[in-house]
């Protein structure tokens, strides 16, 4: 049985202001629906990713803090080039850092999530 991660939540304070960084970075917006007036979902994907991340009001735990989520990983091809696109874009990343599991760079988005990009060492 294949288990595949395809959503996760990401809790944020201001819907718009996540979704303009989100699709500035490079994000595809999938999908931004106001079902009620308390309820918008945004679903936004990464270039080449299968899993995508959802945002919006009414979707998560009142219990779950924006900016708490603290460790959400992708795989880029190249950690300098990751590093550069975001610098371009005014985003403060830094890296990379180079550990024996791979060369990383760490950003946050406008909330405090925080993100880690690993491109991974050469195998074989």
């Amino acid at each position: 049985m294949d288990w595949k991660i395809e959503l996760i939540m990401v809790p944020v304070s201001d819907v718009d202001r996540a979704r303009d960084f989100y699709e500035r970075i490079g994000f595809t917006i999938d999908h931004d629906q106001r079902v009620t007036d308390q309820l918008r979902f945004v679903q936004a994907t990464p270039p080449g990713s299968a899993c995508s991340i959802a945002f919006g009001e009414g979707i998560m735990s009142p219990d779950v803090a924006p900016g708490s989520l603290k460790s959400i990983q992708v795989v880029v091809p190249d950690a300098d080039e990751a590093l550069a696109h975001l610098l371009d874009l005014g985003v403060n990343a830094v890296g990379v850092d180079e550990m024996a599991w791979g060369r990383f760079v760490f950003f946050t988005d406008p909330d405090g999530n925080a993100w880690t990009l690993q491109q991974l060492p050469a195998r074989g």
